[in-house]
């Protein structure tokens, strides 16, 4: 009304302001972490998409691809996780299907349950390249997270 800010918007402003309004660093150390078995991040979904490309750079088919490294878990496809890690880390931890890799791994770890300073600082536990390398601008941190959101209603 009169030309000034009431003390508290600032404040306010910089509160709704989300963590990573600046950007988040993420480099990938190729250490493996994120493909090994974690309590609750041991599963690996799958759409269609994920199936084909990966059975046909495997060289089988469909049908022997999932009977060999699939199951079913509460109505999704996911890789089968019942070894310490993904049946496709290597033991040079690299990834065996890189190219193809399933939608969830290639948009790690700009999930939108990581996108808290609590839950980035928990991540960063098991996960050397969190906070490394060039940073990805908040837009592209956004766009991913909602994109594979999207890929899960779907």
């Amino acid at each position: 009304m009169f030309g000034y800010a009431h003390p508290l918007e600032g404040i306010l402003a910089i509160a709704s302001k989300p963590f990573h309004s600046n950007g988040l660093r993420f480099e990938c150390t190729r250490c493996g972490n994120c493909c090994k078995n974690h309590g609750a991040y041991t599963y690996v979904y799958l759409d269609s998409v994920d199936v084909s490309a990966i059975a046909r750079h495997l060289g089988l088919g469909e049908a022997e691809f999932l009977e060999r490294y699939c199951q079913q878990e509460e109505g999704w496809v996911s890789l089968r996780m019942d070894q310490p890690a993904c049946p496709f880390l290597k033991a040079d931890n690299r990834c065996a299907i890189y190219p193809v890799r399933p939608k969830q791994c290639a948009t790690w770890p700009f999930w939108k349950e990581n996108l808290t300073r609590a839950a980035w600082n928990e991540i960063a536990k098991d996960c050397p390249g969190i906070d490394k390398g060039e940073l990805v601008p908040r837009a592209e941190v956004e766009r991913v997270a909602r994109e594979t959101e999207e890929w899960y209603e779907d």
